[in-house]
């Protein structure tokens, strides 16, 4: 969704590396370009104006012009005003000391309330709680219908007296989900209301009597983040017509601008409480301004990674596999490896993992063009195997590896390609795991480099004296080898199991030493 204001973004950091004190132009040319970078992400003009003239004063302080890198301070100022402007601080829901705990959702048809409201309550049942859901949409066709739907898939129960359709009492059905609420012991209720194309009053006035007929903990706006300008002057008339306490993103997955993003905190001055950026139940996350602000600007977003991580990983399982790897040579096997794959995948689309990564912005094009189903290859391959060679692959001998490819419906060369490449990864694992470091990563501990000169020089002469590829004496043979090694593609152009993957770049991805500078 950011991409237009990231890549902007980054072009601006750019223009500023290397430079030793930033003059007058420098810092007015930066600025320039900011506002045009958020004008262009569809961030309504109020809060663009503030934005810049916010930067524009800090860049000319003494935190800049005594900074040791003034161009990383500058990116350092724009991170900190975009938490800003995103709502500062992340607020979590406020429970009420009595239960139950009544959310409210309001917003336009469309939106995606009902399915939000499946999502909050999965993410409300994980954290402990017993919520409810109540189909106060009696409007559109078989709204009531789909929340019970949406209700089954999370396992929460829904609370539906009416067929809806344009028939019953939307003020009566959520009158009647608190005294069920009480009865069946749920502690949180959420009611999901109905919604208009475009606001009128007869919406306003369903809404507002709703919410005095319920008094409400939390009244969250549901707004399309796709429709840029129009989120914000319809939150302001949400505002006042039922004034909602937080703000919930939908469809933030998608290729709008993000403008509604940027603008609806500062313009509300309402907080965005939560995001919804997938189809899925579980695409539902706490809105962290500061991570938000560190992906604008491609610095990635490791808590967030973290947290998924924490969720998706046994505990007892990984420290198990990390004990199998510091063990004997063949101790970690494709089962554990099988295993380690499935806990990743829990943790969701593997290009939006990735996508959590600093500098993910620069991978685009590999990102868009990595095949999710590769992994769904290289586990029926596995599964393909018998027991005994999931333990000890080294027996896969030419007439096994024709059955499991027969068995996984792929080529006898793909079975080739995993088994080959499952003992690099270990071989490489296993070095990391001991403290080796990665092999032939320079700088890395037991690897050339962290001796100095002297120490690299006798790694290289203990190579040439073996069965490997002889290393010339002179420094500028040698230098002329090294590149020319690194020129040679990939023999397959593979990813790490084979099967083609996402298309190699030309050379390894530089991320901006303003932005390395700051972790």
């Amino acid at each position: 969704m950011f991409d237009t204001l990231q890549n902007r973004l980054q072009t601006t950091f750019r223009n500023l590396r290397g430079k030793g004190k930033l003059s007058e132009a420098d810092i007015d040319a930066t600025a320039r370009e900011i506002r045009v970078a958020l004008l262009e992400a569809d961030v309504a003009l109020p809060v663009v104006k503030e934005f810049v003239a916010r930067v524009k004063e800090r860049a000319r302080g003494e935190e800049v012009s005594q900074a040791l890198n003034p161009a990383q301070q500058v990116i350092k100022i724009v991170n900190d005003e975009l938490v800003g402007i995103l709502g500062g601080e992340t607020r979590r829901l406020r429970l009420a000391k009595n239960p139950p705990t009544v959310i409210m959702l309001a917003g336009l048809q469309g939106a995606g309330k009902t399915t939000l409201a499946g999502k909050l309550g999965l993410y409300l049942k994980g954290q402990g709680h017993s919520p409810m859901l109540v189909a106060a949409d009696l409007q559109r066709p078989n709204a009531v219908t789909q929340l019970q739907v949406v209700g089954e898939r999370a396992g929460v129960d829904v609370y539906a007296p009416q067929p809806g359709n344009g028939v019953g009492d939307p003020v009566e059905v959520a009158k009647g989900a608190l005294e069920e609420a009480r009865k069946t012991l749920h502690d949180i209720v959420i009611i999901d209301t109905a919604g208009r194309l475009g606001i009128d009053e007869e919406l306003m006035k369903q809404a507002s009597d709703i919410r005095d007929a319920t008094d409400p903990d939390e009244v969250l706006f549901v707004v399309d983040a796709m429709i840029g300008q129009d989120a914000v002057r319809t939150a302001e008339a949400f505002l006042q017509g039922v004034d909602f306490t937080g703000v919930v993103l939908s469809k933030l997955d998608g290729d709008a601008r993000g403008g509604a993003a940027l603008s609806i905190a500062q313009m509300t001055g309402r907080p965005v409480m939560f995001a919804s950026n997938g189809e899925k139940l579980t695409d539902f996350d706490v809105f962290h301004p500061d991570r938000m602000a560190s992906r604008i600007l491609d610095l990635g977003d490791m808590l967030t990674l973290i947290e998924q991580a924490e969720k998706a990983f046994d505990v007892e399982q990984a420290q198990k596999a990390a004990e199998k790897l510091a063990g004997k040579k063949g101790d970690f096997t494709l089962e554990d490896f099988l295993q380690q794959m499935q806990a990743v995948r829990k943790m969701g689309s593997l290009t939006k993992i990735l996508g959590m990564l600093p500098g993910a912005a620069q991978m685009k094009d590999q990102l868009a063009n990595f095949d999710e189903r590769e992994i769904d290859r290289i586990q029926a391959i596995i599964y393909s195997m018998t027991p005994a060679e999931r333990q000890n692959p080294k027996i896969i001998d030419g007439s096994r590896r024709a059955r499991i490819s027969r068995g996984s419906g792929t080529q006898v060369s793909d079975v080739n390609q995993l088994v080959d490449r499952f003992f690099e990864a270990r071989k490489m694992m296993q070095q990391m795991a001991k403290g080796g470091g990665i092999p032939g990563m320079p700088g890395m501990p037991g690897m050339p480099g962290m001796g100095g000169k002297r120490a690299g020089a006798r790694q290289q002469a203990k190579k040439g004296k073996g069965k490997g590829r002889r290393v010339s004496g002179n420094p500028a043979k040698r230098a002329a080898a090294a590149q020319n090694e690194a020129a040679k593609p990939q023999a397959d152009g593979a990813s790490a199991f084979g099967f083609g993957g996402a298309p190699q770049a030309d050379g390894d991805i530089e991320i901006p030493k303003e932005i390395r500078d700051l972790f």
